[in-house]
């Protein structure tokens, strides 16, 4: 082994949306899919306190983290999480906070099955993908791609 340490840097992600075709499944579909598995399976870790204690005791799969936070102290801290281990996690960025909070369950459904009051979050992180599905493959094929 040498002395030199190669340093890991995590692979973010940023979601956008693309025009596609309507068979075809985007990111944003993809990470609404595992997050609302990863609900179902209480294997979430919503807001800044629950995601740095996944993310320190190793127990996080992914990492989902809003680009307009309001404390620039805060992305620094899940970046070097996330880059602590060996094998770094994935870390996906997204654009809107109140997107994030719902499809964290962080809203109420009314009867029609519309969110309301909807909060927003600004971190989650998957610790448990639920069951296997078409979106978590089809999410970590993206990430491996990156």
């Amino acid at each position: 082994m040498s002395d030199v340490e190669e340093v890991q840097q995590v692979e973010e992600v940023e979601v956008a949306v693309e025009s596609v075709a309507p068979g075809q499944m985007t990111i944003e579909d993809a990470l609404q899919g595992v997050l609302k598995k990863a609900l179902i399976h209480d294997g979430l870790a919503r807001g800044l306190r629950e995601a740095t204690k996944a993310l320190s005791s190793k127990q996080a799969h992914v990492c989902v983290l809003v680009d307009t936070v309001t404390e620039e102290a805060y992305p620094k801290l899940i970046e070097a999480l996330c880059n602590e281990s060996e094998n770094p996690i994935p870390l996906v960025r997204l654009s809107d906070a109140k997107k994030l909070g719902e499809w964290a369950g962080l809203c109420q459904h009314d009867r029609e099955g519309n969110a309301r009051k909807v909060v927003g979050c600004s971190c989650v992180v998957v610790k448990d993908w639920g069951e296997d599905s078409e979106e978590r493959n089809f999410l970590l094929n993206y990430l491996n791609s990156q």
